[in-house]
Formats: structure tokens, C-alpha cells, sequence
């Protein structure tokens, strides 16, 4: 080559801090220029190996190209491909052919990539995959940090694993202590169960998953979703817990049942599932909906339990007890009967009067059709109160009894008939001879007004006000630009934190 000296045998070029060795070289004095054939290696201090069959190297202007089973070395990484470029000034590494890189127990294989030397960071833009014994990540824009093993995930990505599937397109993986922080369009998949919320943490060690921000829990096989703006999951324990304008709907028979709970907690594999909720407990159903301390629901001894000041509003009836059972079908999952046991207390409006229908006894058993309540037994110390109609709608007394047993049958959530069974005692009244003091049992209370009648009124207004604050918060998040991600609090301080 003119103008070219030609070096051979062990070829050791030293330039600005840079070790060239190779088997053969031609140097360009004039352009400051060298190619290098044969076990080419470029050294730069103790951060950077570049090993290749052929090599160029510009002096001038401190870059370098490496060709033929290309290695690049540094203290965490390798990285193995076609062509290398190596620019000194800016101190990056960069490759368009396809590389793969292994870090401790990650392999990343991506289709072009740069690698900062500084911050020891590969930045990937096109298709990359990170393979690791327990899960695979797969991302079109990726920066992994080899020294620290933690990634960060833009646009659509996935990891897939043996437990689970997540979804994100903005995330943080620390690959070494598998500690995990996604945001935008995030959830984890698993079994069932389908989590998704602004910001997910996760712990692979633990299986352990928190959400913030506009939670949604989806269980796939029970047909159920739980909601709120805080939950935490443990996938292996089968937990869940939810808080922060908390509620579980679940789909029963063409219709949606809606509790909420200050607190809301799901234990417990499929078939021996149990939910509670507790504190100011509120549910919803298209015909019923009530009102109570907490609830206990079992799915295997279908059995939901009203604990603690328990009120009813089946149509247009209301009832009260001190405990209410709710019985479901195990077999069709469907409702099934209900229990009020002592202080059993039925009030419904006269339908055209000012008057009050009334049933009181110790306790009630009712069975459910299609849903709704069809019929209720009242037993023991039975007593009645209720306004009688002709077929015009003309009132034609008031029906004051005491007797053992009164049976009720409902048509479209209304009182159709009464029947009284053993030891009646009483009589009808005209409306004018019943003053207003015995037309009301003792304990008598309506509580229209505190009557739940949609989905949304299972809500106490500070919890909407909460729940206000979050989507102006889920606003400004969604207009930030795609930067790197600070890590949240929880995720940093994680290690300190004890879970139960």
C-alpha cells in the first residue's frame, strides 16, 4: 500500500492511552491511520477490550472500527457481534448488526445497539431480547446498565415468565435483585388474575405486587373485578388486598354485584376463596342493596355473611336484623336464600297513602328466584302491620296482628300476599280508628334517605373526592414526556420494609 508502512510479527501500537496489538498492520503516517489483520486487540485502560479479526483506527479523529467476530469487553459485560464502531471522543460503542451481550446470568441479543462506556450503559432502539434463567424481556427501546443490571423499559415491552406475564411501556427491572417498577399501561398477568394500575411494583422473590393509582383487578375465572387507588397481591399465598376508594364487582346471573369497603381482602385458591370488606360496607345489585359494618363471603360454603348493623333494601322493602346471612347455589353460583336472625324488622310504603307496611319477628328465612326475593317466612313473635287495598286501590283498613309464623310472597319486588299462621291475634282497622302512634311498631326507623340506588352510591363523599384527586394526578402523569423514570419511594426503601 503507498504510503503505508507495513508492521508484522507482534504489532504494539500505543496512542493516546489506546493499546493496539495484532499480528499485522499498515500505518498511514500522513493520516494518522492503521489497519490491523490478525488477533486485533484495542485496549483502552481497564474499561474496554476489543478483540476482532480486522480493525481500523483514525488517530485524527479517535475512532476505531472492528470487523470479524467482533468482542467487546468491559468489567461487566461482553459483547459478541459482526461490526463494531468505537468513537473515543464521545466514548461510545455502537453496532448495526446483530450483537449479543452477556451480563452474570442476562444475555441480551438486539439487532443494533450503543454502549456508553462512561456509564457503562447499553441503549437499544430496535428489537432487543434479555433471556434470564428465571423470566425474558423483550423491548424496542431498552437501557441496561451492566454494572448494576438494572433496565429500562420504553414503549411496548414484556416480560414473560414460568409465573407470570407483564406488560408495560414505561418500566424499571433491577435484574439483579429482581425489584420491578412499570408505569404507563402496565399489568401483570398470572393464572387468573390480571393486575393493572398507573404505577406496579413487583418483587419476583416474593411474588409480591403492589399497585397505585386507578387499580384494576381482574379474576377471570370468577367472573370478578376489584378496584381502587392502593393493592397489594401475594401470587404464591393467593391474597389480595385493597384500599383507597375499594370496590369488588362480581357478575352473577346477567347482573353485577358491588361491595365496597374501606378495606376490601381476598384469600385463598379458587373454590375455597374468601372475600371480606370491612368498615362502612356498602354493595349494590340492580334490585337489591344494603348496608353494614363488614361482610365475610366464603365461595366454598357460599355463604355471605352482613355483620354488624345490617340493613337491606330488597325493591321496595327494607329489612333489619342484628345478623344477615346470604346464600348462594354452590353448584350454579347463583342466590340462593337469605337469614335474618334476631330483630328481624320488614318496612315498605304504602304504595298510595302515607302509611307504613310493617313486619317484625325474631327471625326470617326468604328464597331467592331469578335473583329476586320471591318468598319469607317471619317466625316466631310475628307481627304485622299493613294497609289493605281493593282491586281499585281503595284502602280498606289497616291489619294490626300477632301470631307465630307470617308467610310473604314478593311479585316484582313488591309485597303480592301476607299469610298468617298460629295464634293470630288481631283485627283489621278502619284507618280512622288507628291513631298514628299504633300504626309504627317499636324500633321503628326508615331509612330511605340512606337507601343506595345506583353503583355509584356505594361511595361516601370523601372517597369520590379521592377519587377526584387521582384522575387530575392521572392527568399530569400522562402528560409528562418519556425520560427516564425516577424510581418510586417504595421500590428504593423496599429492602427495609418488612411484609407479613
Amino acid at each position: 500500500m503507498p504510503d503505508a508502512f507495513l508492521l508484522t510479527g507482534n504489532v504494539v501500537v500505543n496512542h493516546d492511552g489506546v493499546v493496539l496489538t495484532c499480528n499485522k498492520a499498515y500505518f498511514f503516517q500522513k493520516e494518522n491511520y492503521i489497519k490491523a489483520f490478525g488477533n486485533v486487540q484495542l485496549v483502552q485502560g481497564d474499561t474496554l477490550y476489543l478483540n476482532s479479526k480486522y480493525a481500523e483506527y483514525n488517530g485524527n479523529v479517535k475512532k476505531a472500527f472492528a470487523t470479524g467476530d467482533a468482542v467487546m469487553s468491559s468489567p461487566n459485560a461482553t459483547l459478541a457481534t459482526d461490526t463494531i464502531n468505537f468513537d473515543r471522543n464521545t466514548q461510545e460503542v455502537f453496532y448495526n448488526t446483530k450483537g449479543t451481550i452477556t451480563n452474570n446470568e442476562n444475555t441480551l441479543v438486539s439487532k443494533s445497539g450503543k454502549y456508553y462506556v462512561a456509564q457503562k450503559k447499553f441503549q437499544f432502539l430496535t428489537e432487543v431480547i434479555i433471556t434470564n434463567p428465571k423470566y425474558v424481556i423483550k423491548s424496542n427501546h431498552l437501557d441496561y446498565y451492566s454494572n448494576s443490571g438494572h433496565s429500562y423499559l420504553f414503549g411496548p415491552s414484556t416480560i414473560t415468565s414460568k409465573n407470570n406475564y407483564i406488560y408495560t411501556e414505561k418500566g424499571f427491572y433491577d435484574t439483579k435483585k429482581n425489584l420491578s417498577h412499570f408505569l404507563r399501561k402496565s399489568y401483570i398477568k398470572y393464572d387468573d388474575r390480571r393486575i393493572e394500575g398507573d404505577s406496579l411494583y413487583y418483587d419476583r422473590n416474593k411474588e409480591f405486587a403492589s399497585a397505585t393509582r386507578n387499580v384494576k383487578i381482574t379474576d377471570s375465572i370468577n367472573r370478578g373485578i376489584v378496584k381502587g387507588h392502593y393493592a397489594e397481591v401475594f401470587q404464591k399465598k393467593d391474597s389480595m388486598y385493597v384500599t383507597k376508594r375499594a370496590v369488588a364487582i362480581n357478575f352473577v346471573e346477567n347482573d353485577s354485584v358491588y361491595i365496597h369497603g374501606k378495606k376490601l381482602m381476598v384469600t385463598g385458591k379458587e373454590g375455597d376463596r374468601i372475600i371480606r370488606a370491612f368498615n362502612n360496607v356498602r354493595f349494590y345489585k340492580t334490585d337489591m342493596s344494603g348496608k353494614c359494618d363488614s361482610i365475610h363471603s366464603s365461595t366454598k360454603t357460599s355463604l355471605t355473611k352482613l355483620i354488624g348493623n345490617p340493613i337491606l333494601w330488597n325493591g321496595e322493602s327494607q329489612i333489619t336484623g342484628d345478623v344477615m346471612h346470604l346464600i348462594g347455589n354452590s353448584k350454579t353460583q347463583k342466590l340462593d336464600s337469605l337469614k335474618v336472625l334476631n330483630n328481624t324488622f320488614i318496612i315498605s310504603k304504602d304504595t298510595l297513602g302515607t302509611g307504613y307496611n310493617q313486619i317484625k319477628g325474631l327471625n326470617l328465612f326468604g328464597k331467592f328466584q331469578d335473583g329476586k326475593l320471591h318468598d319469607v317466612d317471619v317466625i316466631k313473635n310475628a307481627e304485622v302491620i299493613y294497609y289493605m287495598r281493593n282491586d281499585d286501590n281503595e284502602l280498606i283498613g289497616i291489619n294490626k296482628n300477632v301470631c307465630s309464623k307470617i308467610s310473604i310472597l314478593f311479585d316484582k319486588n313488591a309485597i303480592e300476599t301476607i299469610t298468617f299462621f298460629q295464634q293470630v291475634d288481631g283485627d283489621i282497622y278502619p284507618e280512622e280508628e288507628l291513631n298514628e302512634y299504633d300504626r309504627k311498631f317499636r324500633g321503628f326507623k326508615w331509612r330511605a334517605d340512606e337507601r343506595i340506588k345506583s353503583k355509584d352510591d356505594i361511595f361516601p363523599e370523601e372517597e369520590n373526592q379521592y377519587n377526584e384527586k387521582m384522575i387530575e394526578e392521572t392527568k399530569k402523569e400522562e402528560a409528562k414526556p418519556n425520560v427516564p423514570m425516577e424510581i418510586r419511594k417504595e421500590t428504593k426503601d423496599y429492602d427495609k420494609k418488612k411484609i407479613k
